[in-house]
């Protein structure tokens, strides 16, 4: 009888190792993927970009300035008119038999350069539209770099809750053949049945988690999930990609066109304030006498009650105004910039320290904890503690990772990005 046990222990123990040390996907392996279905940052920004109604509103806006500025340019048109004289009266001029007939044309003359002041307001409008469409970029980029990094960090959170689903399966195995052995209370195989369940239920939210960046992303780039993002960058934390200092600051620049459109309002104010001369020339007919004459005006209007004043005062105010915000953004810019910059290196910091020796002390001691707790070395607390432990370890390094590519894409928005982040 002492053998037959003796042979059971032996067995147990080797079926129990075999379980606890069986070989485990890599955390954080990429999960393979059709070609066709591959999809790297590049690709979600460019097809964003070619179905964002953001960015078309804004192209309307550059062609609806790119009109004004071709009829700011024009002349005035000409007025063409007749007018009868000495019609529809009593006696002699009861009907038109003593008419006079007047046909002329009027052209406004434009003074004072008016027309070169319309097409630099319109040519000021037009870069203010120019800058809208670089921010609709910039701000889609950004919107989508976040979803695309929100996706590869839900992946990799949901094949984590996988690999510890897994491994809790593992474990309850493990303890119910040491409680079938004898060797430990009936209690262990309820506590790793319990932490199997909380396993189970934390893969299966982070599979949902994971379905629904995917479904987000999918929106933002006009394509039907599942998508393979490909992101080979997502664990390199070094300053590789450190390029974000070229560029200029979008906000800056729209400051400066709203100033320049203001100072070009400033100057056509002061330029519409001249008076216009309107010059007439026609023709007139006597039909009593049968004879013709030319009729000759010059007209120009006198500036007695509006002499435009109250216009030059509210552009002069609106350039006060411009100039005072673009003066507010600059110091806001230089701020937020500086604030950026710390958020950058305190998340890659904080990425380095979470992925090196912190997440291999954590895998080591679930590993040894498993193997220990398979040969009754260490109590099923302190293989639940370990597990507990790499399970938090391994969510920090990756929302470190994502906290650092995030204040990347930020400070690229900051300043004036247009392409992505990375290269894939």
């Amino acid at each position: 009888m002492a053998l037959r046990y003796s042979h059971l222990t032996r067995f147990v123990t080797i079926a129990i190792l075999a379980v606890s040390v069986a070989p485990m996907r890599p955390l954080y392996a990429q999960v393979a993927s059709a070609p066709a279905a591959a999809l790297t940052l590049g690709d979600a920004i460019e097809r964003a970009c070619a179905v964002a109604p953001g960015i078309r509103g804004a192209e309307a806006s550059v062609a609806a300035a790119n009109a004004t500025v071709e009829s700011s340019g024009l002349l005035p048109n000409p007025t063409v008119s007749v007018e009868a004289e000495n019609v529809l009266g009593t006696g002699r001029y009861a009907r038109f038999g003593a008419s006079e007939m007047t046909y002329s044309v009027s052209m406004p003359l434009e003074l004072g350069g008016k027309r070169a002041a319309r097409t630099r307001v319109a040519q000021a409008d037009q870069a203010n539209a120019l800058v809208g469409v670089s921010i609709a970029r910039a701000d889609l980029t950004l919107r989508v770099t976040q979803a695309f990094i929100t996706v590869v960090a839900s992946e990799r959170r949901a094949r984590a809750a996988a690999e510890r689903r897994e491994l809790a399966g593992q474990a309850e195995r493990v303890a119910r053949l040491r409680v079938g052995a004898g060797k430990v209370s009936p209690i262990d195989e309820q506590r790793a049945t319990a932490q199997r369940i909380g396993a189970t239920v934390a893969a299966e939210r982070a599979e949902r988690a994971a379905k629904v960046a995917q479904a987000n992303l999918a929106r933002l780039i006009g394509a039907t999930p599942p998508l393979a993002a490909v992101a080979p960058w997502f664990d390199d934390t070094g300053a590789a990609g450190e390029a974000n200092g070229a560029g200029t600051s979008l906000s800056l620049a729209a400051a400066d066109a709203h100033v320049a459109a203001a100072s070009a309002r400033v100057d056509a104010a002061r330029r519409a304030r001249i008076p216009d001369l309107t010059v007439s020339a026609g023709a007139r007919r006597l039909n009593e006498t049968n004879d013709h004459a030319a009729v000759l005006a010059l007209s120009i209007p006198l500036p007695i009650f509006n002499r435009g004043n109250a216009d030059v005062a509210r552009a002069r105010a609106e350039l006060d105004k411009a100039e005072a915000d673009r003066s507010a953004v600059e110091l806001e810019l230089a701020e937020t910039l500086a604030s950026a910059q710390a958020e950058v290196d305190n998340a890659r910091a904080s990425a380095v320290a979470a992925n090196g020796p912190e997440l291999a002390a954590a895998r080591e001691a679930a590993r040894i904890a498993r193997i220990g707790y398979a040969e009754g070395k260490f109590s099923q607390l302190d293989l639940i503690e370990a597990e507990r432990s790499l399970s938090q370890t391994q969510e920090a390094a990756i929302d470190a990772l994502a906290a650092f590519h995030g204040a990347r894409a930020q400070l690229a928005r900051l300043l004036g990005r247009l392409d992505p982040i990375y290269k894939d």
